[in-house]
């Protein structure tokens, strides 16, 4: 295994270099929580603290659609298509909704917490998502209740990751698995098909507030308060390597190829990991 790291700090002449502005787009009438392109990468989605969710026109530069049925802040929107995404937010709900569509066509209720995030399976069949109410639920289309009730954890969940498995992925004959990351500073592993926990990973010290899989399914990086970056082995279930920074971690992202971890920290810096086992 070979780690090398690289520490950017976020000056203004690293972000110039990155590109020019190619527009501003305008509409919500408070902080954005979450955004995420769809598949096509023609629409935009963004959820705000003004309660909504709108779908933004890329190539006309414009928005398209707002959604206002929340009552409460919108903390996560994500893609299950190109055309429909699911939503959730502090008033506990979860909608799923669709382009062109004036009411959401599935609405999910069951938490009694704010829902911190939603996240589609690879194939677009389950949904996940991960609640102050410290559970984490499955939940499908064809279902009002959920499929699974995850509670095993002892804190609130912040983050939920779906391993890289299923048709039209390059792991198409994996266990489907998720990962949820708590301020109970404990990351664990879930089998979707039954319910269950596979296993539950114990390396940080402080709150874990992002997890991500590696594209080939077999390594995890966790991102932690502690100022720790754990990777795991899911064949064992252990670190094989840790890199401490100076700052809490907010969010760790792998390359397509997987051998670069990209982790952003509090102390306004962001670490590149090469990473090659």
């Amino acid at each position: 295994m070979i780690v090398r790291i690289i520490c950017l700090n976020s000056s203004p002449s690293i972000i110039s270099c990155l590109g020019e502005l190619r527009s501003t787009l305008s509409k919500h009438k408070g902080p954005i929580f979450s955004l995420k392109w769809n598949k096509k990468g023609d629409y935009l989605l963004t959820g705000s603290f003004d309660k909504t969710a709108i779908v933004w026109d890329v190539k006309a530069e414009e928005w398209k659609q707002q959604f206002e049925f929340h009552s409460g802040p919108t903390l996560d929107v994500d893609w299950c298509n190109n055309v429909s995404f699911a939503t959730s937010s502090t008033d506990h709900m979860i909608y799923v909704c669709k382009i062109g569509e004036i009411r959401p066509i599935k609405t999910f209720a069951g938490h009694q917490g704010e829902v911190n995030c939603v996240k589609w399976d690879p194939t677009g069949s389950l949904l996940a998502s991960c609640s102050d109410d410290i559970t984490a639920n499955i939940w499908c289309m064809k279902q009002d209740r959920y499929v699974h009730d995850l509670r095993e954890h002892s804190k609130e969940i912040y983050a939920i990751r779906w391993n890289p498995t299923g048709p039209g992925t390059n792991n198409p004959n994996q266990q489907l698995i998720l990962a949820s990351a708590s301020f109970d500073s404990t990351v664990k592993l879930w089998d979707v098909e039954h319910g269950k926990l596979l296993y539950s990973l114990n390396g940080h010290r402080d709150p874990v507030y992002s997890v991500a899989f590696s594209p080939n399914g077999e390594y995890l990086a966790s991102g932690s308060l502690d100022k720790s970056v754990h990777i795991w082995s899911l064949k064992e279930g252990k670190i094989v390597k840790t890199y401490t920074g100076n700052g809490g971690i907010f969010e760790v992202c792998w390359n397509k190829e997987g051998d670069k971890l990209a982790a952003c920290f509090a102390n306004n810096t962001l670490c590149v990991l090469s990473f090659r086992m």
